[in-house]
């Protein structure tokens, strides 16, 4: 049966330069960083029987011997980072693509190079177009050197088990998961689903290239998952990353999973 992982980067605040500096909710003060919004980071691990699957990539934050926090991550859940055979994107925005590369010798190389890359393709093409900062293209350069990138268009079925669909709230070219293993159903919606939250209370966000789209789109994930009993990881969840999503009347409740 595939299991999941939530591997947990951290909290941090951004601000309008949209660097991201630790933070401790439990300890740091929330008014000591005016004009910031505040963000938890959780990339994903899934096992199934053919694949060790990492959903987005983090920050790529690195320890102080220098080793990625995600690779220690994934060594804490039982695996070792040469395990993982496919890296699937959501979108390419900093916070979900930093840790798809490493460095190494004051040079960036592709963190997991015996991975396929599945990235759509607009999304690729976007990131190297220099139009957002939220694109760091020094990333995309390292990976295109020596990485094995797979790009999508649309939606599709990658292999038998996981299938893609292009979504295009948050950006327009972002992109959700859905991997299912015998009973089991895992749902990954990136950006257009970071938050339990954000099931619980409609609003259209300004961060959302299609704010409206992104509202709507998460109200379709929510019945999905409710009906179809999947598990959805909330990338950027502070307390629940892994939960099932219930229905009480016409309200969504999320309870861990």
């Amino acid at each position: 049966m595939a299991a999941v992982f939530a591997l947990k980067e951290g909290s941090y605040s951004v601000d309008s330069t949209k660097k991201f500096i630790p933070f401790d909710p439990e300890k740091d003060d929330f008014k000591s960083r005016p004009g910031s919004i505040f963000i938890h980071v959780n990339p994903f691990l899934i096992k199934t029987e053919k694949d060790l699957i990492l959903l987005d990539s983090g920050l790529g934050y690195a320890a102080e011997d220098g080793e990625l926090f995600l690779y220690k991550h994934i060594r804490n859940a039982g695996f070792d980072p040469e395990d993982v055979t496919l890296v699937l994107m959501s979108h390419l925005h900093y916070d979900h693509s930093g840790g798809l590369v490493k460095e190494k010798n004051g040079r960036l190389e592709p963190a997991f190079p015996q991975a396929q890359h599945v990235i759509q393709r607009g999304e690729w093409e976007t990131a190297f177009s220099g139009k957002s900062s939220s694109y760091h293209t020094n990333i995309f350069d390292a990976l295109q050197r020596s990485a094995d990138l797979h790009f999508v268009e649309g939606d599709g079925e990658l292999k038998p088990g996981i299938t893609y669909q292009l979504s295009g709230g948050h950006c327009p070219y972002h992109q959700v998961f859905l991997i299912e293993e015998g009973d089991t159903k895992f749902f990954f919606g990136g950006d257009e689903l970071p938050e339990p939250e954000q099931l619980i209370r409609k609003f259209i966000a300004k961060y959302d290239y299609n704010g409206r789209k992104a509202m709507e789109l998460r109200e379709i994930y929510g019945h999905e998952a409710a009906e179809d009993n999947r598990t959805c990881l909330f990338y950027h969840a502070k307390r629940m990353p892994v939960g099932k999503v219930q229905m009480q009347g016409d309200a969504f409740t999320v309870v861990p999973a």
